[in-house]
């Protein structure tokens, strides 16, 4: 997934001019999620929805909600720093969570 925004990014449109398939990788980025890491979509709640800019978002059976959608936008407008695959690797704890969980 990283790739293929990179790739998106690297021919240098606006992200404006990309945000409908942006918009759907991370949807496919969230049912990867849900289907290979046991997360479910959900309504968020006011608190995550403001937070994450998203109606909807995956959560873990822990309990962590995360937003696989507004994390393919961050690794469009920043680069390799927002990495969907890191993301994926929090979900499962093989990385350390970071304060703001799925940002």
């Amino acid at each position: 997934m990283d790739r293929v925004v990179d790739g998106l990014r690297a021919a240098g449109p606006e992200q404006t001019a990309v945000a409908r398939e942006l918009f759907w990788l991370g949807a496919y980025a969230g049912e990867v999620f849900v289907r290979r890491a046991g997360a479910e979509w959900v309504d968020l709640d006011p608190g995550h929805q403001k937070l994450f800019g998203q109606l909807v978002g995956v959560r873990m059976p822990d309990g962590r909600a995360w937003n696989p959608i507004g994390k393919v936008a961050n690794r469009f407008a920043a680069g390799p720093e927002e990495s969907v695959q890191q993301m994926y690797f929090l979900l499962h704890g093989r990385l350390a969570v970071p304060a703001l969980a799925g940002r």
